[in-house]
């Protein structure tokens, strides 16, 4: 009987082999993971994040390079201090799906995989979610890690920010030049004034440079840069592309002033306006859909 203990007790401190302690430390390692996104994603709803991954990577790119010209441009504004003209373009270039999708936009997915099978040109399927999960907190790439780590983040986002949250944060942290983050920093940059004063013929340009801000340039526009920003208005990115859910999340930062004092002026008046000497065309904005965003600003003021 005593034999038959000490065997028991001998097995029971006998240590534990080197594969479980690996699977126990990596299941320790995914839950601490777990928990630190959660508090990071959920401090962030609140605190304005004053860096991000792509900054610290393209800081860090120009010193190991000996960039000494380069230097960093980043100011954090809140969304009611911006132009409603750029979000309102950020939405219509980037992510016309923005209000209604959870993260990801399925049907621009499945568009991207049918192209990927055929002969197809690429075309990029990221929603507003998923980059500023990839600009807050990963790196640039095509690897299948950053895309699980994306779609992660995307999915906490998603999950604990309003609409309006994620848009402010994809606002501040948007590369529109190198070295140049974020509305504040751009409409200072380029226009020499800040971000609340830009109107739709310099939030079009900006929005327009966001596929590829490193060739496509503000200061210097090409054919191809003036061409894109027209169809954001010829194509009445600001009226029809852009529904009335995009009018409730700009309301909601701008409130009364938002028609009354900023969009109707900005919007009308920058039809006429010409973009390195070649006519922007008209807006496309009507007195409806002027209406329509006047009504929720002030459905938002009411409440």
């Amino acid at each position: 009987m005593r034999g038959i203990m000490q065997r028991k007790r001998q097995r029971a401190v006998a240590p534990a082999s080197p594969w479980r302690r690996l699977l126990r430390w990596l299941l320790r390692g995914a839950l601490a993971f777990v928990l630190l996104s959660l508090l990071a994603i959920l401090a962030l709803r609140f605190l304005d994040p004053p860096t991000s991954a792509f900054m610290l990577a393209r800081g860090i790119a120009a010193w190991r390079a000996g960039e000494a010209g380069y230097a960093l441009q980043h100011r954090w504004v809140p969304l009611a201090d911006i132009s409603p003209a750029l979000p309102i373009a950020l939405v219509a270039a980037e992510d016309q799906k923005f209000p209604h999708h959870h993260g990801f936009d399925l049907e621009s997915i499945g568009k991207v995989l049918d192209a990927r099978a055929g002969d197809a040109p690429l075309r990029g399927a990221s929603t507003i979610s998923q980059q500023v999960a990839k600009n807050l907190f990963l790196w640039s790439g095509r690897s299948w890690v950053r895309k699980g780590l994306e779609a992660w983040f995307t999915v906490l986002i998603e999950l604990l920010w309003p609409k309006q949250r994620i848009l402010e944060v994809y606002a501040n942290l948007a590369e529109f030049g190198d070295g140049v983050y974020g509305a504040e920093a751009a409409a200072r940059h380029y226009y020499g004034k800040p971000a609340a004063q830009i109107d739709a013929r310099e939030a079009a340009l900006l929005a327009a440079v966001l596929p590829n801000p490193k060739r496509m340039r503000v200061d210097q526009p090409s054919r191809y840069l003036r061409s894109r920003a027209r169809r954001l208005h010829r194509h009445r990115a600001t009226a029809a592309l852009v529904d009335d859910d995009v009018a409730h999340i700009v309301a909601a930062a701008h409130g009364e002033r938002f028609v009354h004092h900023r969009l109707e002026r900005n919007l009308l008046a920058a039809a006429e306006l010409p973009v390195g000497g070649d006519d922007l065309g008209r807006a496309g904005v009507d007195d409806a859909f002027l209406q329509r965003l006047g009504g929720k600003a002030a459905e938002h003021h009411r409440v």
